[in-house]
């Protein structure tokens, strides 16, 4: 059998986009993928379903595997014909024993490529706004372990020049030897009061930032109980921090927030709360589909001409609707003078992406709105076209009947349930480390409590915000039992994300 081949993939410091794209071929293609404690799980999601998927990192502290077992793991998958990806935290040739593994490789005859990664001390570095270099202060920095190997007599760290040097040192893998590597700089003529910071978790939303100086940072380090994994960095560049720093002033840094959305519409709201520095999870409670039935909405479309007013209300409404126009081979001149209503700024937005601007756009986006805006018209005998979520509510039709209209309203997506909730979220709102929950929809809330059950969904709702849309939404979150802490003035998403922004501010 011919042998595969190993990519030994940088998976960067711990944020997940900070992976090269050569980083994500490479797992889109593997057979095996083989990663570390320090490499990001989310990273697996890249590789196929059907991939080996083996831990080879710490378990309580602990290595699971030691290096010579994993080692004899990729030449294993190797010669058994596998695409193998080593996938390592940072980089795999700065302290990731990269090179060890790249030798049992060549040893064996097995093909190998070596796919370099951001390596902690970057990251630490630009997340902590720590520059390592600076023209006015350094133009040095060296990288050193804080752990040199056990049973060593001697140092093979030149302490002197270390110390004596006055550029920037970056400590890999040093807090529990902290006070000793401290204390040996100080010795070897580093002044005690040189700056220090130490970095925990860099990159990620656990990202945690210790600052003092050479003489102090291990007490405080054993005050604050700082825990490992973390880089620490020592130099006079740490004093720009107060003036640098912006990952950990985001407004919603450190929080953890619940999107309720389709998985096909949480991207826009969930990228909305990640730049402002929330960890998000997203979890849809409805999936989008197809009507039971295209029938009733084909009829209308192929007498589109004919209507007086085509009104869509979600930007879901506008893509199903323009879908099936498209399917049935027609295109926006099937409108004709049909006018178009459309409830909300991103649904106008969906609709002009068809080069049609609508003719009317609600300032209020509530249904209640869009009755108002068309009660100051004639509507007697008007024909309008309604495309709608099978489980919308039935206010603008039966509104617009009142005032003399003829209304059609067939079906153009259904909302129902996703097989199932992510385990993951799940799982973090078991924990209690959840900070606030989003519905967009009555429907997003309704789904979760049908199919969490009421009474479990109260349970692990205790203690976290619950964050409304609007007041239609709002309402079915009261009628489930549940409070609302935050609702923005404005029903859109943009206003929704500036709410949590204040809220937590």
């Amino acid at each position: 059998m011919n042998n595969g081949i190993v990519y030994l993939v940088g998976a960067g410091p711990g944020d997940p986009s900070l992976i090269t794209l050569r980083g994500v071929e490479c797992l889109k293609k593997a057979e095996v993928v083989i990663y570390d404690y320090l490499a990001n799980e989310q990273l697996l999601s890249h590789a196929p379903e059907s991939a080996v998927r083996i831990y080879a990192g710490k378990i309580g502290g602990r290595h699971n595997q030691g290096q010579d077992e994993i080692n004899n793991l990729l030449v294993e998958k190797g010669r058994a014909g596998k695409v193998v990806v080593r996938l390592k935290g940072g980089d795999p040739f700065v302290f990731g024993r990269g090179g060890e593994e790249c030798e049992a490789l060549r040893e064996a005859g097995i093909p190998f490529e070596v796919v370099p990664g951001v390596t902690a001390a970057v990251g630490a570095s630009a997340y902590s706004g720590i520059p390592l270099t600076h023209r006015d202060i350094t133009a040095s920095v060296a990288f050193v372990t804080g752990q040199e190997g056990k049973g060593k007599n001697e140092s093979n760290i030149d302490w002197d020049r270390l110390s004596l040097g006055g550029g920037t040192v970056v400590f890999y893998m040093g807090i529990t030897t902290l006070r000793h590597n401290m204390q040996r700089m100080i010795e070897h003529g580093r002044s005690p009061e040189t700056p220090v910071a130490l970095v925990r978790w860099a990159t990620t939303d656990c990202q945690q930032v210790l600052v003092g100086t050479l003489a102090d940072i291990a007490d405080r380090a054993d005050e604050s109980g700082f825990k490992p994994p973390a880089i620490t960095i020592v130099g006079e560049v740490v004093s720009l921090r107060e003036k640098l720093k912006w990952f950990d002033k985001r407004s919603l840094c450190g929080k953890k927030i619940v999107v309720t959305r389709a998985a096909e519409q949480a991207g826009e709201f969930s990228a909305k709360l990640a730049t402002r520095g929330a960890t998000v999870l997203e979890c849809p409670t409805i999936r989008l589909v197809e009507p039971e039935s295209w029938q009733l909405l084909d009829l209308a479309i192929r007498e589109l001409s004919g209507y007086d007013w085509l009104v869509l209300t979600s930007g879901n409404a506008v893509r199903y609707f323009f879908q099936r126009l498209d399917m049935l081979g027609l295109d926006a001149r099937a409108l004709g003078s049909c006018r178009i209503c459309a409830v909300g700024p991103k649904t106008a937005d969906e609709i002009r992406s068809h080069g049609i601007k609508p003719d009317l756009v609600p300032n209020d986006y509530k249904a209640e709105g869009v009755i108002d805006e068309f009660s100051r018209l004639d509507m007697h005998n008007n024909r309008v076209l309604f495309p709608r979520a099978d489980k919308a509510r039935d206010i603008i039709p039966r509104e617009l009947k009142r005032m003399g209209a003829h209304v059609d309203s067939p079906v153009a997506y259904r909302n129902i349930f996703p097989d199932r909730l992510p385990p993951e979220t799940l799982f973090a709102l078991e924990k209690r480390s959840v900070d606030c929950i989003t519905f967009t929809s009555s429907s997003t809330v309704q789904n979760l409590a049908a199919m969490l059950g009421e009474e479990l969904l109260h349970d692990m709702l205790k203690g976290v915000a619950v964050a409304s849309i609007g007041p239609i939404t709002s309402k079915s979150c009261r009628d489930l039992g549940l409070r609302v802490d935050i609702e923005p003035k404005s029903h859109t998403l943009d206003a929704l994300a500036e709410a949590l922004e204040a809220h937590f501010g």
